[in-house]
């Protein structure tokens, strides 16, 4: 099997982690040697309940036993599709009351783009620096530094970008600007929470100009940051809400959702101008409404992630460890170099412990472990770091 992967499936890196999975549950991923893997990165936030969580393994063979593909997405009424954009919306800000569903982030990214193009009549978009929205064409496009976009330029035009958190660059936003394009929390420059005040003079420069602010909360959604969706701790509400990831619930899974008045301009002049034939399908739909079910059901889910942040921090000391920054169950544990952080890498998955670094912050260890992770299991894993640290 090892063999056959390296052969046959095209690779992305030069040296994949290479687990050999035969199967999943709760937080634990276990080998086909029988050896369980306690699992700090969660696909990266995307087993937000776990894996296997009965809810949503119900649903989706409850959903497939029922019909799967039926048509390209729009066309039919689909009781997945239809309950789970109600109680999306439900949840979110009035404003917000329209959804497309997507198969990712990336793809809701790009519908977001196409969205304010239309919307706007504008072409150029602002970005912050070290944030990653997806890797086709125009998400990548809102990249910068270019360490992973620059073989494959030339890209989009008119992309401008501005420093996170920093008030200098509002100036950059203009009535030329179709859309600012933001992550709410930074993921892959290692965990960046925006101050509340810059992310609301952000909002103000939109209004000002015409820009619509599209917040990306593929990662950070989904009760990962302590709120169903981080905006909420800000203040702010965007034009445009990305999500996937944990949206899905380990099924195939993004969104974008905007009010109703801006989604109309993908539905004529051209009509269809946004089509998707896997976007929304029934059985993804079906596990991210088990999953929003379950979130929302179970408030103590979302409410615990604070306090087990906390307990994470409380336990992660080490001569080591530089700094953590943290938002929710979603940290980065800082070491001195890349060196240190695959040693540490290494060390855990020894242990049984699978955690990550970021795109943009190799000195950090990732962590994002499902909601559900318990505290006697917080208290393992951060033993395991410790002791793969002192190493």
């Amino acid at each position: 099997m090892r063999a056959n992967f390296l052969k046959h499936l095209a690779q992305t890196s030069p040296a994949p982690m290479a687990l050999e999975i035969a199967g999943g549950e709760g937080v634990y991923l276990i080998d086909t040697a029988g050896k369980r893997y306690l699992d700090l990165i969660a696909g990266i936030g995307v087993s937000a309940l776990g894996h296997n969580h009965p809810a949503v393994v119900q649903a989706v063979q409850r959903q497939a036993a029922t019909y799967m593909h039926t048509l390209v997405y729009g066309e039919f009424v689909l009781s997945p599709q239809v309950e789970l954009a109600t109680l999306l919306c439900a949840q979110l800000p009035p404003e917000l009351d329209n959804v497309y569903f997507t198969n990712s982030g990336t793809e809701a990214t790009e519908g977001a783009m196409k969205l304010a193009k239309r919307y706007t009549g504008r072409a150029e978009f602002v970005a912050a620096t070290h944030a990653y929205h997806g890797s086709t064409q125009g998400a990548a496009s809102l990249m910068w530094p270019k360490d992973f976009t620059q073989a494959f330029h030339p890209l989009l035009p008119g992309i401008t970008h501005l420093e996170f958190n920093d008030d200098a660059g509002l100036d950059r936003i203009t009535k030329h600007t179709a859309a600012v394009v933001l992550e709410t929390v930074q993921a892959e420059w290692g965990l960046r929470t925006p101050r509340p005040e810059w992310l609301q003079a952000v909002r103000r420069r939109c209004d000002e100009t015409g820009a619509l602010l599209i917040l990306d909360e593929i990662q950070a959604g989904m009760g990962r940051t302590g709120t169903l969706f981080a905006f909420e701790q800000y203040g702010v509400v965007p034009d445009i809400l990305l999500l996937a990831k944990g949206f899905g619930g380990g099924m195939p899974l993004g969104a974008f959702v905007a009010r109703r008045e801006v989604m109309q301009a993908l539905t004529s002049d051209p009509v269809l101008g946004h089509i998707t034939t896997f976007g929304g399908h029934p059985v993804s739909c079906a596990a991210g409404l088990a999953t929003l079910r379950t979130l929302v059901e179970q408030p103590e889910i979302i409410a615990a992630v604070k306090e087990k942040e906390a307990r994470f921090r409380r336990l992660l000391v080490h001569p080591r460890i530089r700094e953590i920054r943290s938002a929710g169950l979603w940290m980065a544990v800082e070491l001195a170099d890349f060196g240190e952080v695959q040693q540490t890498i290494a060390g855990c998955l020894e242990r049984g412990l699978i955690t990550d670094w970021f795109l943009f912050n190799e000195r950090s260890l990732r962590i994002a472990p499902p909601l559900t992770i318990s505290e006697e299991e917080i208290d393992w894993a951060c033993g395991v770091i410790v002791a793969a640290l002192g190493e």
